[in-house]
């Protein structure tokens, strides 16, 4: 086998090999190396070097990434929740524990769910009060009034 059809097999195997982790991870990350990988595999069928084949390679899958991943992310992630926790923020929650953020104390429950809860200024909230949460952060909402409403 020729050094020619060795350097075809190898830009196939990593374009298969990026092909296959984007697949597994969905990260809108290795597909743009799977790019590169096509023109390394078209300018091996050629007289090009393989440091000019990997030059090309490296060059494309860099240009790809810069410039068309966050176009792409914005495109295919449009609405796209990053974990269920971030899909609470602009949810309505009932306070269940006055929040009272100088004692650190208060909760809220949201999806029927119990949550450690804090104002995001530092005036109390009363219990059965309706708040929208704000922020997650760790274990904790990050919560304020909606509009004055009480749940009770």
């Amino acid at each position: 086998m020729g050094v020619e059809m060795q350097l075809v097999i190898f830009w196939i195997v990593v374009f298969a090999a990026m092909v296959v982790i984007e697949l597994i991870t969905l990260g809108l990350t290795t597909i743009w190396f799977a790019g590169g990988a096509l023109v390394g595999l078209f300018v091996s069928m050629t007289d090009v070097s393989f440091p000019v084949q990997m030059l090309l390679f490296l060059a494309v899958s860099f240009v790809l990434l810069i410039l068309v991943r966050p176009w792409a992310r914005k495109r295919f992630n449009h609405g796209r929740v990053q974990t269920n926790v971030q899909g609470l923020i602009g949810q309505t929650a009932v306070v269940t524990e006055d929040i009272d953020n100088v004692q650190a104390k208060g909760s809220a429950s949201v999806q029927g769910q119990e949550w450690m809860a804090r104002n995001v200024c530092d005036e109390p909230i009363a219990k059965g009060t309706q708040v929208t949460i704000r922020e997650v952060r760790g274990v904790k909402l990050i919560v304020e009034p909606s509009g004055g409403q009480t749940a009770e």
